[in-house]
This record gives C-alpha cells, structure tokens and sequence, in this order.
C-alpha cells in the first residue's frame, strides 16, 4: 500500500507518517520499482499502534518504549502498567492545572463590569507588573 493510503486508513497525515520512519518509529518501507514507499501490513498495523497511543495522550517517548514492550509478549507487563499509570499521573496533574486556570479566568471573566477598554480587568490582568492570577481591582491594588 503506498503512503497515502495508509494515512488515510490510519486517520494520519503523510508527513506524519515520514516523520514517525524519520524518527525510526516506523521501519522503513520497501520501494516499488517507481521509487514509491510500498507500506505492508506490519507497517499498517504498528502506525495504527502509534496513532491509538498518540491519541490517548502518551509522548513519542512512552509511545517508542511501549512499542518495544509490546514486541517482547512473554515479559511481564509490569513496565507497561508502570508506563500507563504514569501517564495517567500526569494527566491527573494537567487537570489540577487546568481547574485552576479555569478557576482564575472565570474570576477574571466574573469581575468584569463591562464598560470601556480602559476599565477592563481581564486586560488589566495581562498587563506587564499585574500579579499573577490577580483578578483585584485597580483600587484595591494601589490601597
């Protein structure tokens, strides 16, 4: 199968596809007589691997050792329960961040009076010498 339609298939776009033989995520393919990449079933197979560990979130890094756990069948799969739940700390993590981020945009969307531009505390807020996360009025800031 040529480049084009594996990425097709596999929902993945053909620089993509290079990128990850680039890296050597991807085994280079054999060539057709035409110079063309000729992709088989492994190489169909292992990038849908790597597109299904992708979209659940997992780094080129972690999607690469999970590739060499997965070619090893009688190991145990302590390292991958180990990679996994790593990955399922972090996201964990990004979601506290998140939730505070959340939490400091609403309070700056909720003091907003409307108004002009120059009474704005959302744009007050991003200027250069405001405190981080501040969401206080100009008043209270210079009391």
């Amino acid at each position: 199968m040529k480049i084009g339609e594996m990425a097709r298939v596999t929902s993945t776009r053909v620089e993509t596809v290079r990128y990850y033989e680039q890296i050597g995520l991807l085994p280079p393919p054999a060539r057709t007589a035409g110079n063309y990449r000729a992709y088989d079933e492994d190489h169909l197979a292992r990038l849908s691997f790597i597109r299904r560990a992708r979209d659940l979130g997992f780094s080129l890094d972690a999607v690469r050792e999970l590739l060499d756990l997965a070619n090893d069948r009688i190991a145990d799969c302590a390292a991958v329960d180990a990679l996994a739940s790593q990955h399922l700390a972090d996201i964990d993590r990004k979601m506290v961040d998140l939730a505070r981020l959340r939490e400091r945009l609403a309070s700056l969307i909720d003091s907003c009076a409307g108004g002009v531009i120059t009474d704005c505390r959302i744009l007050e807020a991003l200027e250069p010498g405001a405190p981080s996360g501040s969401t206080a009025s100009r008043g209270e800031r210079d009391a």
